[in-house]
């Protein structure tokens, strides 16, 4: 997806979230006002953006073989609209629309911090050549190339020091706050910024080797990776759906009421359990990775949570 393409989703599902909170604030207001049809039209006019947009994303999943728990979030608002019961179907609205609202947030997060990891990898590098220096591509360094590190320039391949010394701030690879001196022949990690003077470096490895794009790559896949947590509710999805609207059925059998079976459908509606996971991962992940932490993937991070000692 481009970015202007994910600017529009975003911004999409945030006019979502403000029309169905809106609908829900303004309604209840003339609701108390003691204007109940102004009321549930409001709640109507709110409810309808959502439900569009929830029952268009159920037809792309199911095209990819997908079944989730939205289709129940879905049914609970069509139930609740057709029966009447407006309020309870704005309420999902809010929860629906909030859930992917926080979605994006946090996803939006986990982009920024993946753009300045992408930002510090330089485009170009200084190459020693025929007595002379020429700036090249990254991928056209080899091992055995000398490259020239200027004061400032993060280093772009990982490479030995040819130079009597070097000074390399390594804080975006290990946390550590002081610059490290490296003497000649000592291995300098690509990602590192040069703290001292320019320097000598003959690269060791080609750039898409280097430490530093494994650690882009190590985030990429971190953040694409689902949790334990997360696969066991997408496993049960299917099941959980089936089991849900059995019982709202069997409730509107056995009483004749059929609100009783909306009522099954929307206390069921799992918005907030389904979509805590994943926004509560990314944002941690793109947390961690802010701080200077590579978390390698889902699974590890939720396994962190019962750590006890250090």
């Amino acid at each position: 997806m481009s970015r202007m393409e994910q600017t529009r989703t975003d911004r999409f599902k945030t006019a979502l979230l403000l029309m169905a909170a809106t609908g829900l604030i303004v309604g209840l207001a003339f609701y108390l006002a003691g204007q109940p049809e102004v009321a549930n039209l409001i709640w109507i006019a709110g409810v309808v953006p959502a439900l569009a947009a929830l029952v268009v994303e159920i037809v792309r999943s199911i095209g990819r073989g997908e079944v989730g728990l939205d289709i129940v979030a879905a049914l609970s608002m069509s139930a609740a609209l057709v029966f009447g019961e407006t309020l309870a179907a704005a309420v999902v609205a809010v929860m629906y629309s909030g859930g992917t609202f926080l979605e994006a947030f946090a996803e939006g997060r986990a982009r920024r911090s993946m753009k300045d990891l992408l930002s510090r990898v330089p485009r170009t590098a200084t190459r020693h050549r025929n007595g002379g220096l020429e700036d090249v591509p990254l991928e056209e360094i080899a091992p055995g190339d000398r490259l020239l590190i200027r004061q400032g320039d993060v280093v772009p391949v990982d490479g030995s020091v040819t130079s009597d010394t070097a000074f390399l701030d390594t804080a975006a690879l290990t946390g550590e706050s002081l610059p490290v001196r490296l003497a000649r022949g000592a291995d300098a990690m690509s990602g590192s910024t040069n703290a001292g003077e320019a320097f000598d470096l003959t690269a060791t490895r080609e750039a898409k080797d280097s430490t530093y794009a494994g650690i882009v790559r190590l985030v990429e896949e971190a953040q694409a990776s689902k949790a334990p947590m997360s696969r066991l509710a997408d496993r049960w999805s299917l099941g959980f759906l089936v089991v849900t609207v059995s019982i709202a059925f069997a409730a509107w059998w056995f009483t004749g009421d059929p609100i009783r079976a909306v009522a099954v459908l929307v206390v069921a509606t799992p918005c907030p359990l389904i979509l805590a996971v994943p926004v509560a991962l990314v944002a941690g992940l793109s947390r961690a990775a802010h701080f200077g932490v590579l978390i390698k993937g889902a699974g590890p991070l939720e396994t962190m949570a019962r750590i006890r000692t250090l």
